[in-house]
């Protein structure tokens, strides 16, 4: 377990599928209510095609991992060997780490969460031989969430459109 900022990592499991959804369905509400509906449309997560049993398979078949602030639930990260086989990015030419999820309590915007699992997720590539890194995120809007992964210390990598939904590959060296 890590503990950085009072924000405390530790390992997610099938249990924490109800509150990853909480999440992602508070991040849904909080893009719209901000007029971003491009990034993950308007529906929320927990009522699409899937959706449930996506965060479910994060927690078991990949490696998740839980943040919170005084006991409390607040972020969530998941790592895998790559990308996600339903975008269109091919996996990388060496072994690498990819951040398949990373989504925060938007109550607790501001204090660090997203860059304390991002940190945890450097740390556990590193602790795994692996040198490399991979991210992909939404590069749509003012590109804000691409300068997050940049301050965060991701160099951008490669563009691409799923669809109409533009995207952007980031990647961080750890070894």
């Amino acid at each position: 377990m890590n503990d950085t900022h009072g924000i405390r990592i530790r390992p997610g499991s099938l249990a924490d599928a109800p509150v990853i959804l909480d999440m992602l369905d508070s991040a849904v509400v909080w893009m719209n209510d901000r007029g971003n509906t491009e990034q993950w449309g308007t529906t929320l997560y927990s009522q699409k095609p899937g959706g449930v049993e996506r965060v479910e398979r994060y927690t078991t078949e990949n490696t998740s991992y839980i943040a919170e602030l005084d006991g409390l639930p607040v972020g969530a990260l998941v790592l895998d060997s790559g990308p996600s086989p339903q975008m269109p990015i091919a996996p990388a030419e060496e072994p690498e780490r990819y951040v398949r999820l990373l989504v925060s309590d938007r109550q607790h915007a501001g204090v660090g969460i997203g860059a304390a699992l991002l940190a945890h997720a450097a740390e556990e590539t590193r602790r795994a031989g692996v040198a490399l890194l991979r991210v992909d995120c939404w590069a749509g809007g003012g590109g804000e969430l691409v300068a997050f992964y940049e301050r965060n210390g991701f160099t951008p990598t490669a563009r691409f459109l799923s669809d109409a939904w533009p995207g952007q590959v980031l990647a961080q060296r750890v070894v």
